[in-house]
């Protein structure tokens, strides 16, 4: 078993056991929605409108997202939703939340790196909101979606930027610092009190050349992609929304499934703990 793989199998289970207390709990992750919401789904997910306002009868694949909200939302705009999770806990929460509203919605425990549970190119779109830095090795997760994702699909993903698990959790003299290097090898340090970085969860720092590089490498293009804005400048000092005024936290990617493989020609990327 190489480095990445060891790494894999070990934050597999911390990320197992930390979003299953964050479900239990209902922390901010995992806070099921409400009816209000699902009163214009679409207005929640989708703001910048890449879904062209209207999904319904598309095979939908929400992918390391349980937490009683993005499933029901797709499901709720009239997708045919399946759910992926590492978390039992998170997968209850998406199951109580259709169940109260009467919503379809297909979930399964695993793993975003691994899906032999799912047949190739059985879904219109994959939704995907930051997860990839739970994993060490990402373009598996990359080539798993494209393999799923039928040619002229959609795979619509948001990650923590790597500048954002770079810099400093907490300001110094009202700034904050670059404290982590880009080419940091294996799993970051860990934090506590911060709302960039999840505490107790084992995080990995993956390159723009990985994220963005690696979708393609893996047989997407890129069509659209967006910094949402988190940050206030009337915020508190070392809040998140201070800290969003420097450092953006996350980033929205649209790619499209092209009818390459997802083993592809192309280089082998270098992992950024290589």
């Amino acid at each position: 078993m190489n480095d990445d793989q060891e790494f894999n199998e070990v934050a597999r289970e911390v990320s197992r056991r930390t979003y299953d207390r964050m479900a239990i709990a209902q922390q901010r992750f995992a806070r099921p929605i409400n009816r209000e919401q699902l009163s214009n789904p679409l207005a929640q997910v989708d703001a910048v409108g890449w879904l062209g306002g209207d999904i319904r009868g598309w095979r939908v694949l929400c992918l390391a997202a349980g937490g009683g909200r993005q499933a029901p939302l797709y499901a709720a705009a009239g997708g045919e939703v399946t759910v992926v999770d590492l978390s039992p806990e998170m997968l209850r929460l998406d199951r109580e939340v259709a169940n109260a509203y009467g919503l379809n919605v297909k979930t399964i425990e695993a793993s975003m790196d691994h899906l032999p549970m799912l047949s190739s190119g059985s879904f219109d779109l994959c939704i995907h909101p930051v997860s990839t830095c739970y994993l060490a090795n990402v373009i598996l997760v990359f080539q798993e979606v494209a393999r799923v994702v039928r040619a002229g699909g959609l795979y619509i993903s948001q990650h923590k930027t790597p500048t954002s698990l770079q810099a400093s959790t907490q300001p110094v003299q009202g700034l904050y610092q670059m404290e982590t290097p880009y080419y940091w090898r294996g799993p970051l340090p860990a934090v506590s009190g911060s709302l960039h970085r999840e505490e107790g969860a084992i995080e990995f720092l993956h390159r723009w050349e990985v994220l963005v590089g690696g979708m393609c490498r893996s047989g997407f293009v890129i069509e659209d992609l967006v910094e949402p804005v988190h940050g206030e400048a009337t915020a508190d000092v070392g809040t998140f929304s201070h800290r969003s005024q420097y450092v953006a936290p996350y980033v929205r990617i649209k790619a499209r499934k092209t009818g390459t493989s997802a083993t592809s020609s192309g280089p082998q990327l270098e992992l950024p703990w290589q």
